[in-house]
């Protein structure tokens, strides 16, 4: 006779109800850029700071932690991410202007910071406007674009950590350096506060306009995870793929692109072992032609399908 198979109880079931979203088993691919990708096990989409602290104050320490911002510059990997994965939505999604400061939820997206501030006549914070992602992204990489970066603007910052502590830090306890940050891993940021400063509107709105077209021009629009690999020092990450021969390179439906050869592109029905293996493949080439070793930007989270 057949033994009956145990069911063990879902994540979700050992989790303390908050104001926010609970979802079990939420397809992550969909909310990524590169549109690929396996479940959370348990999505949550806190209410606010305070849903998010006391949340995460009660979670059983076993259960990890990950957080996910637009899914830009990130692969989620077949197999799904276990855990609780978070996502900033609604609550922290805010931006208000303050003087010549403006303060911005982790959930805004990065263009948004930067219009805002055009419309109140602020200049300082154009570059944002070229980084595809959050305000809360930024902090893990410093992120940076134009000649600008998140250090140079940035007054403070508050953060939740995974015991459900919240903190305010300045950039100089961040340790904000190229494309690095020293904050805490478990540290999720909730909000930030920018600095600016009084400006022509118009020299800003075509300042904006110039980045866009800068963008639309040299890079792909389509099924991407952005800048695929940090410039290595005194070197271009681009110029070192196309050296090594892989402009247009493919693996399944993954594709080096033609257009900039430092983006990855889904062509449809990528899978993220494609574009990781496509990814590993260009940093093996550039690594045999040029000596350089590439490091990932793209994040890549999850376990393998």
């Amino acid at each position: 006779m057949m033994a009956l198979a145990t069911s063990h109880p879902h994540l979700i079931d050992r989790l303390a109800k908050p104001r926010g979203r609970l979802t079990a088993d939420a397809p992550l691919g969909p909310q990524t850029w590169f549109g690929t990708g396996g479940p959370a096990e348990v999505l949550f989409r806190p209410a606010d700071t305070e849903d998010l602290a006391s949340f995460l104050k009660a979670l059983p320490a076993d259960v990890p932690v990950t957080v996910l911002g637009v899914g830009s510059n990130l692969l989620v990997r077949d197999g799904g991410v276990k855990g609780v994965v978070i996502r900033l939505m609604r609550g922290f999604t805010g931006i208000v202007v303050e003087g010549n400061e403006v303060v911005a939820g982790a959930g805004a997206p990065d263009l948004n910071v930067a219009l805002t501030a055009r419309d109140h006549a602020l200049a300082g914070l154009e570059f944002l406007s070229g980084i595809p992602g959050t305000i809360g992204g930024a902090f893990p990489t410093n992120a940076g674009a134009y000649g600008s970066e998140l250090a140079e603007v940035l007054i403070s910052a508050d953060a939740v950590d995974r015991a459900g502590r919240t903190f305010t830090v300045t950039p100089a306890e961040l340790g904000l350096s190229y494309r690095h940050s020293a904050a805490p891993a478990d540290w999720i940021f909730t909000s930030a506060r920018l600095r600016a400063a009084p400006g022509d509107q118009l020299a800003i709105a075509r300042r904006i306009n110039e980045i866009d077209a800068a963008r639309a021009e040299s890079q792909p629009r389509s099924r991407t995870g952005g800048s695929t690999f940090a410039n290595p020092p005194g070197h271009k990450a681009w110029e070192l793929i196309d050296q090594a021969g892989c402009r247009g390179l493919r693996i399944g439906e993954a594709q080096v692109s033609e257009k900039h050869c430092n983006f990855l592109i889904n062509l449809g029905a990528a899978t993220a072992a494609d574009i990781e293996a496509l990814g590993e493949e260009v940093r093996r080439r550039v690594l045999e032609n040029s000596g350089v070793r590439l490091d990932w930007e793209i994040r890549r989270i999850g376990v393998p399908g």
